[in-house]
């Protein structure tokens, strides 16, 4: 209710995810798309560099009859679609600065935040709504439950379907962490609106060069304090998405018998990815948030900077040590 209020307000939306978006952050942007679309607003969705995880999904809506030509825009893009009513909504971040373009942020008065990732010190600003559930398993499950709730008449075509269910199946690896009776629920719901379980399975699977970089990273992986894998991604420059790749490899690491918690090291754009992944007994959020970034308590991430690979290694192991002598992690 309060959603429809602040769109009553405007005609004109953008929504934006966090860079590098993943299926979930797109994925809700469709769901927040659909939303928009059902009230009659011109809504576009901001996104810059499409991941090799996305790719698929967002070729199902380019060129299509039903969808604008303009329904997707680049950061530079951005700017010249806002006006004094425009409403601004971000899905699946509540930092400003890994927003696609923190710059509109700053430009408009009326922001949504719509996340499952915990708060930090450092939030968006100034918004009129946030709704952050750390407790949801992902921003698609949050959405797919206010699309049942927002009107009966809202119809998702099949690719839009396709995208929340998928951002639910990645966020919760399968279904296998993080998931409650609600994220259940949202799944049927979305499988009734017309999501297929097989054609999203087809849509996510990998390439052979990043199915190969990916299990390198696993057999590179080195077991630290006999409980603890760390691995670094190799650096192929075929890589669509490496960093999505180093996502993968630390859930693939948990298969490991006494692996309690898994982390790979990425290296992209100047940048050291950290993905880190856990069952239960360790919070790698703590860990990350030592690091300057954070999640959930079974997965999470961070981004180092003026640092190698073998730096950053010895940045984790230390950072464990330390944790492990506070108490803070056992």
């Amino acid at each position: 209710h309060a959603l429809r209020q602040i769109l009553d307000t405007t005609d004109n939306v953008l929504v934006m995810g966090h860079k590098l978006a993943d299926i979930d952050s797109f994925g809700s942007a469709i769901g927040i798309y659909t939303i928009c679309r059902k009230l009659g607003k011109n809504v576009h969705i901001v996104i810059n560099e499409v991941t090799s995880s996305v790719k698929p999904f967002m070729k199902r809506f380019i060129g299509k009859d039903e969808y604008p030509e303009d329904l997707f825009l680049l950061k530079e893009e951005a700017p010249e679609y806002v006006d004094a009513a425009t409403v601004v909504i971000v899905v699946d971040v509540n930092k400003p600065q890994l927003t696609e373009c923190p710059e509109l942020l700053d430009k408009c008065k009326t922001i949504v935040v719509f996340d499952h990732h915990r708060q930090s010190s450092n939030v968006v600003e100034n918004t009129i709504l946030s709704y952050i559930e750390p407790y949801a398993s992902s921003t698609c499950e949050m959405i797919a439950e206010m699309l049942q709730y927002f009107s009966e008449n809202i119809k998702l075509t099949t690719q839009e379907a396709d995208c929340i269910y998928a951002g639910i199946l990645i966020d919760t690896n399968n279904f296998m962490t993080k998931t409650g009776v609600r994220t259940f629920e949202a799944a049927a719901y979305l499988r009734r609106s017309g999501a297929d379980v097989t054609r999203v399975r087809k849509l996510l699977r990998n390439d052979m060069t990043a199915y190969k970089a990916r299990a390198e990273a696993i057999r590179r992986a080195e077991v630290y304090r006999e409980k603890f894998a760390i691995s670094v991604c190799p650096a192929d420059k075929n890589l669509e998405s490496p960093t999505v790749v180093g996502a993968q490899a630390a859930n693939e690491l948990l298969n490991i018998i006494g692996i309690k918690a898994s982390f790979v090291l990425t290296q992209y754009q100047d940048k050291i990815y950290v993905s880190s992944r856990s069952i239960d007994e360790i919070n790698v959020q703590l860990i990350m948030e030592r690091l300057g970034g954070g999640g959930h308590l079974s997965m999470a991430g961070a981004q180092l900077t003026n640092c190698s690979v073998e730096e950053a290694k010895t940045i984790i192991k230390n950072t464990l040590d330390e944790m492990i002598e506070e108490g803070d992690i056992g």
